[in-house]
This record gives structure tokens, sequence and C-alpha cells, in this order.
């Protein structure tokens, strides 16, 4: 029998929606389909084996103690080589104790917004921004204003109005390789969104989860160098070991942690301790940086091909950012062209994108797409751009 629940639901769950690229995955679930739509890592560089190696561990040193409760702050180990590899990769000072171990970034952009946003408060976004971010946030039902992205970051005139206004409590960014775009905050940058944080007194997520991707150019400070005290900087493991574990974290000041755990231990109590206990054995066995620069290498050959395929194959009217590190490209279409309908076709000849409108708040982006280079081979992109070109020409023939 058929349950009649309307209006049984919290009013918050009134404009939620689904994650539009969690439903084009199943699409991508066909082996026919070429998908550049998840912003899934290349499973060929999984450390399968030496995971195995640390879970065996961990399992025959630890026994029934690596399957119990556990604090809700994380693995000892764990937070304190976290702690230790920012001070030596960026120059960043952070206790153990101010890193809360989280079932990946997405659960501490969830717990930062929970702990901060009441209804009405305005939260400041890159346009476009990170579709996770967005629906993390949107849960608490504040009020999103916009901050245009250009080549070297966010127009700061337009960042420093809003931040200005009495209602601003946060500013969500990505400032390494930024999802959906790719693009990068240059230093000058960086230093200017400091200034505008801390002369407003903005609370700050800084969603990092791409900074050890880098391919290109130079490594550059997390924002949070400049000032900690009302700052969130978000990271994890899915990036640079495998996503399957869920292992990120938060760092926050002792007086932010204390709101976190109390939030945390609400949701979950603690976030999955043996996979905690394996990731740490597998980072004190292993070398980490060999391993990142092995996939470092491959995804700048992968960016790099598929930045060949578009300036071989489409049309000279399609533009597109030149990332120096992540996961993802972003295309501007000409104007009037709907990215969505092109989605549409294009799944018709079995390649996917994600159209760009999920990443925007306020209606705009009809025209731009986001393309993930880091989960195909060589010849799958090769093939999935060559449709997605014809795909394009015909389209641009097409439009009135």
């Amino acid at each position: 029998m058929e349950v009649n629940v309307k209006g049984k639901f919290a009013g918050r769950m009134a404009t939620m929606q689904r994650s539009f690229i969690r439903e084009i995955l199943k699409v991508a679930q066909d082996p026919n389909v070429i998908s550049f739509a998840g912003g899934l890592p290349n499973p060929d560089y999984f450390p399968i084996e030496p995971l195995r190696v640390a879970a065996d561990k961990v399992l025959a040193g630890q026994g029934a103690r690596a399957l119990q409760y556990a604090p809700t702050l994380g693995n000892p180990e764990l937070r304190q080589f976290i702690a230790e590899r920012y001070q030596t990769t960026c120059g960043l000072d952070v206790p153990a104790d101010d890193i809360l171990i989280t079932n990946g970034s997405q659960q501490g952009l969830e717990l930062v917004a929970k702990i901060l946003l009441d209804p009405g408060d305005h939260v400041i976004l890159e346009s476009p921004s990170y579709l996770g971010g967005i629906q993390a946030c949107s849960l608490f039902q504040p009020r999103f204003v916009t901050t245009p992205l250009l080549a070297d970051g966010p127009d700061t005139a337009v960042l420093a109005q809003h931040a200005a206004h009495p209602q601003a409590k946060l500013l969500y960014a990505l400032p390494n390789f930024q999802n959906p775009t790719g693009i990068t905050y240059s230093a000058s940058k960086r230093e200017e969104v400091a200034a505008i944080l801390q002369e407003n007194e903005l609370f700050f997520i800084e969603d990092d989860p791409y900074r050890e991707l880098r391919f290109m150019g130079e490594d550059l400070p997390p924002i949070t160098v400049y000032g900690r005290r009302r700052a969130f900087l978000l990271g994890s493991f899915s990036k640079i070991v495998a996503p399957g574990f869920r292992m990120g974290w938060i760092v926050a000041q002792p007086e932010l942690m204390d709101k976190l755990i109390i939030a945390k231990q609400a949701s979950d109590l603690h976030s999955n301790y043996v996979s905690q206990l394996i990731i740490a054995q597998y980072l004190q066995d292993n070398d980490l940086d060999a391993h990142i620069a092995t996939i470092r290498q491959a995804y700048g050959r992968q960016r790099a091909l598929m930045v060949a395929m578009i300036e071989e194959l489409f049309p000279a009217d399609v533009q597109y950012t030149l990332p120096e590190g992540g996961m993802f490209l972003w295309l501007t279409l000409p104007n009037g062209m709907s990215a969505m309908r092109l989605f549409e076709t294009a799944v018709k000849r079995n390649v996917v994108f994600v159209p760009g409108d999920p990443f925007h708040v306020d209606g705009t982006g009809q025209n731009t797409l986001r393309l993930n280079f880091s989960n195909c081979d060589a010849a799958e992109i090769e093939t999935g751009m060559t449709r997605l070109a014809e795909v394009l020409r015909e389209a641009l023939i097409r439009k009135p």
C-alpha cells in the first residue's frame, strides 16, 4: 500500500536534490560508456598489495583492539603523520590535537556547516563551486552569494563586497586545482583573500583534497598559513591513497574543534577505526612521496593528452582551462549553447561529462561543463574526446 508522506519531512528537505554527478555515475556503469564525469582517482594507481600487507599487519598485531570503538578525534599516529606532513610540505604548524579524522572530506564539509550555519546566513561561494560543498551547506538553509573565479583566483573586489555584509558568515573555497574548474589561486590572491577574511572576521572552509596532485608549476601554501583562528582546513586520503576508505580530516583551532567533536559524536561517534589503522600502517611502511610522484606523472600525461585532443579536434570557439594539477578541465561553450542538451546527445554516443549547471547556484553556467582526465587511460581519452568532438560539431551546425 502506498503511504502518503507529503508534509512529513523537515522543511530543509524541500529544496534538496539528489547529486547530479552520482546519478551520472549510474549511466557510466555501462562498460560501453567512456566517462569523463566522475571525480574519480585512477584505480590503476591504488596501492593494493601494500594495503593488503598493512591490513594483515594490523589484524595480526592488534586483533580485536583494531575492531573496537575508538576516540572521536581518531588514531593518534595517523593524526601525527598528517601534522608532520603539513610542516614538511608547506610550513604549516599544526598540533595533532587540532586534527579530526572524518569519513572523507565530505563529512568535514557537513560538520562545519552544521556547527556554523543558521537559516539566512550568507555563505560566499566561488562561481562555479564544488557541488558537494553546495549540498553540505544547503541542508542548513543559508543564502548563497557568489564570487566569480578568474584565471588566478576569485574576483577579490566582489569577495570584499560580500564579506562586508552583516550576515556574511562563511567563505567556502578550493584554492588548489579547484573542482570543477582546475583553477589555482596565485600567491597574491591568497594573501588578498586572507586579508579579507581577517578584516571581516569570516569563517573559512579551505577544502584542499588536490594539493598533493600538482604536476606542473610551483607549490603554494594553503591560505590557512596566514591565520587559523576561524579557518577549517580539509584534507583527504581519497586522492593519494584510495577513496574506498572514506578517510579525510579537518584542521581547526581548539575552540572550533570542541564544537566539531560534539557534532561528530552526534553523527557517528568516530570514523572507521580499522581503516585508520590500516592507512597509518601503510604510511609507516611505504614511501608516500614516491607513490604520489607516480600519480602526478600519470595525471600530467592524461591532462596533456586531453588538452591536445581539444586543440586538435574541438571547435576553436570552445574555451578551456589549463590546470597545473588536480583532476579536472573546465570547458566554456559558445554563448547560447546548452551543455545539458549536449550531454543528452553525448550519452547516446557512449561518452559522458558533467554539465556546468549543478556547480552554479545562481542559474548561470548553462554553456559550461567539467571533464575528468584522471580516471581514463590514453585509449579511452582518445576515443571519448573524439566522440565528444563529433557531438560538439554537430551541435554547432544545428545551433540557430
